[in-house]
């Protein structure tokens, strides 16, 4: 009988030469289970997705009964769904008072093309700025505001009249004018190696952005819904997005994604053309069900407010000699060792012990630490040991 990998290889699209290829049969809080029935800790949540763990009981709880009344009706924005309402009314009571409009789409690169597409109609204008290594998505827009020539050459031509400034450098915020519709921004830069901005860049920007009429783009999708030791990570900084992009743990393990702005924003692609933006699935009703209980456990459980002391746990317990220094807040840790080679060597070694762990497709010299909000002190001290064991086994290697 052929295997499921073989049937992986041979029929399902391939990212890569080399992938991960474990065989997921179960997965439950912080754990995947494989075929074999060895246990992994998801040390990365599915990339940012799982902050509350895998198979919720309260999520899987809101699934199971919006399942059993309706799923896919209409395309988005004709029929009155409550879940979609629901989540939507929630979202807005958490938010400033700015961003009470919210689009639903199904994923983060949805979130980037809808924002991008809004801000141009909005404004008038087309220029957009962008940081350089940033990561927002690798649909055509989103590939567009991809700084690496590497990513994006093989699939030029690409959105025109897109430029990009220097993240936490203020000087190069000058390339931001009367043209720009809109500077699209991670508060954390996920894919360089969760790098924070600076206050002070970030207010800048925000200041910047007022002054040219340019809208402010907050591209949350990674360090969203509780990562930084906030709900959201801009609450950090003081500032307030124009638009907000949300997806990934937005939707609790669901496919959903948004970006949110205010009322007045949006109306504009309602009209002129009618039907400015349009999707099928998105804010499909059960991912919205799941996305409103995952919102409701965050924001009334002390899982948001214990990141910041479990993420000094983490740095605490991750010394040794080959560790350089750790960058990142909260959930968005980037342990820097000397080399891709010897990462490689530090990730394999985990995942055969039982620990899922990564790198960034810009810092492959750094691992990414991005747990569920839910491991607890005594899991921590766990998978810092295998982490250490990995670092000891594999030197001068």
């Amino acid at each position: 009988m052929i295997s499921h990998r073989n049937v992986f290889l041979q029929h399902l699209a391939q990212t890569s030469d080399a992938p991960m290829a474990l065989e997921i049969k179960k997965a439950q809080g912080i754990y995947l289970i494989a075929s074999d029935g060895k246990r992994y800790v998801d040390l990365i949540s599915g990339i940012g997705v799982s902050n509350l763990g895998h198979r919720h009981h309260r999520v899987a709880q809101a699934i199971r009964k919006q399942v059993g009344k309706y799923w896919h009706t209409m395309v988005y924005g004709e029929y009155i769904q409550a879940p979609q309402i629901k989540l939507a009314r929630k979202l807005a009571s958490v938010l400033p008072q700015n961003l009470d409009a919210t689009y639903f789409v199904n994923s983060g690169s949805e979130a980037i093309e809808g924002a991008l597409k809004l801000a141009k109609r909005y404004t008038g204008r087309t220029k957009l700025v962008a940081m350089k290594n940033a990561y927002h998505g690798s649909s055509h827009g989103a590939l567009s505001l991809m700084s690496d020539p590497y990513f994006s050459n093989a699939y030029r031509p690409l959105l025109p009249d897109t430029y990009f400034a220097d993240y936490n450098d203020i000087n190069s915020l000058q390339v931001i004018d009367q043209r720009t519709a809109a500077v699209v921004v991670e508060i954390v830069q996920g894919e360089a190696g969760y790098i924070p901005g600076s206050r002070t860049f970030l207010e800048a920007l925000s200041k910047k952005c007022k002054e040219t009429g340019a809208l402010l783009i907050v591209d949350e999708i990674q360090s969203g819904m509780g990562r930084t030791g906030k709900l959201f990570a801009f609450e950090h900084y003081g500032i307030t997005p124009d638009i907000l992009c949300l997806a990934k743990a937005f939707g609790g393990g669901m496919p959903l994604g948004a970006f949110v702005s205010a009322q007045e924003i949006m109306h504009c692609l309602s009209h002129d053309p009618v039907l400015g933006h349009i999707t099928t699935f998105g804010g499909h009703p059960v991912c919205c069900a799941a996305g409103l209980e995952n919102l409701n456990v965050l924001v009334k459980s002390d899982y948001i407010t214990e990141v910041e002391s479990k993420s000094q746990l983490f740095r605490d317990l991750l010394v040794h000699q080959d560790i350089k220094e750790i960058t990142g807040t909260g959930f968005m840790l980037g342990v820097q060792l000397e080399s891709k080679e010897r990462l490689h060597a530090v990730v394999e070694h985990c995942i055969q012990n039982g620990v899922i762990i990564d790198w960034f497709l810009y810092a492959e010299d750094k691992l990414r630490i991005s747990p569920p909000l839910i491991i607890t002190e005594s899991q921590i001290k766990k998978v810092c040991k295998v982490i250490l064991s990995a670092l000891d086994a594999t030197r001068n290697k």
